[in-house]
């Protein structure tokens, strides 16, 4: 038996998310089992390192396959890829330990969201940006993003009500702006359903004024998903990046903002 880290970025448009489903073959995980089965003459299970909802985009998914026989890397880069949606690429398969698992071996990721603040949307970034066209403070919502920083119960920052456990480690959030672009940048130990979106919104009512940057303590004290923000819409949001070295993970933690930048 051999086992593969593969490295993916996906265009989430047109896609029901990465798990596979029943009721549906539009997910990204369904469609490279098929062709990666198809190419190899016998099926096999494509594992993720977690699930990114419809319409989430990204650059750094990993995800790990299982072979009962040898396959060189560019198996995958090469066959695989000719076979797959012009929205989905492998861009590297590396040949690992067995054992390797793509989510259960994960200790931490990074993700990106996008909001363009201009007055109408940006032609070329419409498909992957969030069109928010109102004034945003941006110290405000670094302030805002301190509060969330650390580990906490962040049950109010999640749209899924039967979590085995709500506590997560953000080791740091940054928020940027390059002309009319504002960047979240978001890195942790984990995050739960719909938790970077509902990160994010949050933010922005911080931004705009909606709410003070004091306010999300509130909204983690009391773990009411009322007390946080709304869900930025899946478009802007980019999986950037899956630690699995613990180094990188507690580098973040003690200098917040050194962190791997991860794929471009």
């Amino acid at each position: 038996m051999r086992t593969y880290k593969l490295t993916i970025a996906y265009d989430g448009t047109r896609w029901q998310g990465w798990q596979r489903q029943a009721l549906t073959e539009r997910t990204v995980q369904g469609v490279l089992e098929r062709t990666v089965s198809e190419a190899l003459g016998y099926p096999v299970e494509v594992n993720g390192s977690g699930r990114t909802d419809a319409g989430v985009h990204a650059s750094g998914q990993t995800a790990s396959v299982v072979l009962s026989g040898a396959a060189e890397p560019d198996f995958f880069t090469g066959k695989v890829n000719a076979m797959l949606p012009e929205d989905i690429r492998i861009l590297d398969a590396q040949l690992v330990k067995n054992g390797f698992h793509a989510r259960k071996s994960a200790v931490g990721k990074a993700y990106e969201y996008y909001v363009d603040v201009g007055e109408r949307p940006d032609v070329f970034r419409r498909r992957y940006c969030y069109h928010f066209p109102y004034h945003l403070d941006l110290n405000a919502m670094r302030k805002a993003a301190e509060y969330l920083t650390g580990t906490h119960d962040f049950a109010g920052f999640t749209d899924k009500r039967d979590e085995t456990s709500t506590k997560r480690t953000i080791c740091a959030i940054m928020v940027s702006r390059r002309d009319h672009l504002v960047t979240f940048r978001f890195e942790g130990s984990g995050f739960m359903y719909h938790m970077v979106r509902i990160l994010t919104g949050t933010l922005l009512e911080a931004g705009t004024g909606r709410r003070t940057p004091e306010s999300v303590r509130e909204a983690l004290r009391t773990k009411n998903r009322e007390q946080a923000g709304f869900p930025a819409p899946a478009r802007g949001l980019f999986l950037k990046e899956v630690w699995y070295e613990k180094t990188d993970i507690m580098e973040c933690k003690r200098n917040p903002g050194v962190c791997p930048e991860g794929i471009p």
